[in-house]
């Protein structure tokens, strides 16, 4: 089958997105807790904030790209879609995913990049700078931490001793459809229940076993397309499980997909 790249035109692509995610954490790093970050709310919504650091990140980035890649189109976040016509790459960029952890100082932020082809997501990095955690995958390859390949736990594991983690829609205070029912059906049967507070980091969270699974609901592409191919690439069952608000997704180790899945409603 033609795919339309090599595996030669894939190195150079995921070696030039873990270096733009550098650069992107080198500016989370420059402006982290530091008096001179900017901190604002998107559209009123207090729970919505972006910061300088977004800003930065996201212009250093889409620069890069545009420098290396001028016919690529990109889908950011805070710029929404940059499109250049008749493309099959697409560069799918979350600046600075976790933007209220770095916002109140905690550690829990990353940079997301996703690449695309014909629609289908070809190489994922996530780069945690303050946890010097570089997540990355390329499809049909595997996925790796800090350059060590990383496989989802398969061994059984009873839902009771799962530690899983999930998070809430910005519009949760005015929205019933806001997890909570899904957080109160989960809470009992689990070990524990967490909110890291960053989708693309919980992904790769799963992937490398670090939690045993993780849903949500209301999210975009750019939060969670580097972070579906690497769960998916290290053996994690993935699913997006509603397509009635934004992008759903649930994932998990094979063993507990089901029972969590069981779990939660729409």
């Amino acid at each position: 089958m033609n795919t339309g790249y090599s595996e030669a035109a894939l190195d150079d692509i995921l070696l030039d997105a873990i270096g733009f995610a550098k650069q992107a954490g080198d500016i989370h790093l420059h402006y982290f807790r530091k008096r001179e970050l900017e901190i604002n709310s998107k559209q009123g919504n207090d729970c919505d904030v972006v910061t300088t650091a977004d800003r930065a990140a996201e212009a250093a980035v889409k620069q890069a790209i545009k420098a290396r890649y001028p016919y690529h189109s990109i889908l950011s976040e805070e710029s929404g879609l940059d499109e250049q016509e008749h493309s099959e790459w697409q560069w799918v960029v979350d600046p600075l995913d976790g933007t209220t952890n770095y916002s109140a100082g905690l550690p829990y932020f990353n940079v997301s990049i996703g690449v695309r082809h014909q629609g289908h997501t070809v190489v994922g990095v996530v780069y945690a700078a303050r946890l010097d955690e570089l997540f990355h995958a390329v499809k049909g390859s595997g996925a790796y931490l800090n350059g060590e390949r990383i496989i989802t736990p398969s061994a059984p594991k009873p839902l009771s001793q799962a530690v899983v983690t999930t998070g809430f829609p910005y519009d949760k205070s005015t929205n019933p459809d806001n997890n909570i029912n899904n957080f109160l059906a989960v809470l009992p049967q689990v070990r524990g229940l967490r909110r890291i507070g960053s989708s693309a980091l919980e992904l790769s969270y799963v992937a490398a076993g670090f939690i045993d699974g993780y849903w949500e609901t209301s999210l975009h592409e750019w939060d969670v397309c580097a972070g579906e191919l690497i769960a998916s690439e290290a053996g994690a069952t993935v699913d997006r499980y509603r397509h009635d608000r934004g992008v759903s997704i649930i994932a998990a180790r094979p063993s507990l997909f089901n029972k969590l899945r069981e779990l939660i409603k729409p």
